[in-house]
């Protein structure tokens, strides 16, 4: 057998070291794996997180862009079949869907340790990368601070018929009432859902509601924080008159929402997947919140969020544990109320 020359032989220590210094993940990449994320986050968001984690690794990522019950649903008839191997959510009870239909794989430990305990479930199938925090958008030319409402409950009242708004077909409202219900009961949460459907004006999406309330049409209305923030960073027409108004107290308004993410077990590439989600919990992923136009909270040990955001460890939320927020029955509540 003919002995391979001096050049030859150091051609092939050369890429045997080169295989060995590759990660796994980098080397189905190098196969040609792409991961696939059904993203319910706003695109932007998911883009930015895509794009970030592609030119760290070199990992492809296709990203298909959807709401958080659509998503949710879409995965659980999918099944095993399911073309997904990451799902990323705006509200937590999307995912608290899926991983009751037994979908989630484990996470690694050194990810699941990058998130403080009260931003993931206690199963630790899926994990926190944002969060958003509720508030009561109001018309500052209207409503002086002590005529502000000092809970959520309050709104139940007859004296604010007619007075605020709020856009309940979406998954943001939604969680709010999954909270609601989980801290309150279901008889208490039935009353205050007769009372949203005889008392509040219902717009679609929470920009819109905000809108509403800078145009006067309304006093005030029940949104997630970073709406406000967003329009203020651009040209802040639609939230001039508006002020931003927070519960605290572990009241039900004070409550924070998070956006989840998870893999789906039946995943064909686990490795590639397990390295997105530790990248966008990591800090990496988390300064990506602080720096960019999201305006969501950083959930990341450590990780700040944007200067500009009354601090998480201030908004006095109330503790919910998020795989207890109830989706399902929510949204059963809220079409016997005649509101869905």
């Amino acid at each position: 057998m003919k002995r391979p020359g001096s050049g030859q032989l150091r051609a092939a220590i050369f890429v045997s070291a080169l295989v060995a210094s590759l990660t796994p993940a980098a080397l189905q990449a190098a196969d040609g794996a792409e991961l696939v994320v059904y993203n319910a986050q706003h695109e932007s968001l998911g883009r930015e997180w895509i794009d970030a984690f592609t030119k760290e690794t070199g990992i492809k990522v296709t990203m298909r862009q959807g709401s958080d019950m659509q998503f949710a649903n879409q995965l659980i008839q999918e099944g095993e079949a399911s073309p997904a191997d990451v799902f990323l959510t705006e509200n937590s009870p999307a995912m608290a869907l899926v991983d009751t239909a037994g979908l989630f794989a484990p996470l690694d430990k050194e990810t699941l340790a990058q998130v403080p305990a009260e931003f993931q479930p206690e199963n630790g199938r899926w994990i926190g990368i944002a969060a958003r925090s509720t508030v009561f958008a109001y018309d500052k030319r209207k409503l002086s601070e002590d005529k502000l409402p000092k809970s959520l409950l309050d709104l139940a009242d007859p004296a604010w018929k007619g007075r605020w708004g709020a856009s309940p077909s979406g998954a943001d409202f939604q969680a709010i009432v999954s909270a609601l219900l989980e801290l309150k009961g279901e008889e208490e949460t039935a009353k205050w859902l007769k009372a949203l459907k005889e008392n509040a004006t219902f717009y679609k999406g929470n920009s819109v509601a905000m809108k509403a309330v800078n145009a006067g049409e309304v006093e005030g209305a029940v949104i997630y924080h970073y709406y406000w923030f967003g329009d203020q960073a651009k040209t802040g027409e639609n939230s001039a008159n508006v002020g931003l108004h927070y519960f605290r107290n572990g009241d039900p308004g004070a409550f924070v929402s998070i956006s989840g993410g998870g893999i789906i077990k039946s995943t064909q590439h686990m490795k590639e997947a397990q390295a997105f989600l530790k990248f966008i919990t990591g800090k990496a992923g988390q300064e990506i919140l602080k720096n960019g136009t999201s305006y969501e909270y950083a959930v990341g040990k450590d990780a700040e969020s944007n200067a500009k955001l009354v601090p998480l460890k201030d908004l006095g939320a109330p503790k919910v544990e998020p795989s207890k927020l109830n989706s399902k029955k929510v949204t059963e509540m809220m079409t016997a109320a005649g509101i869905l």
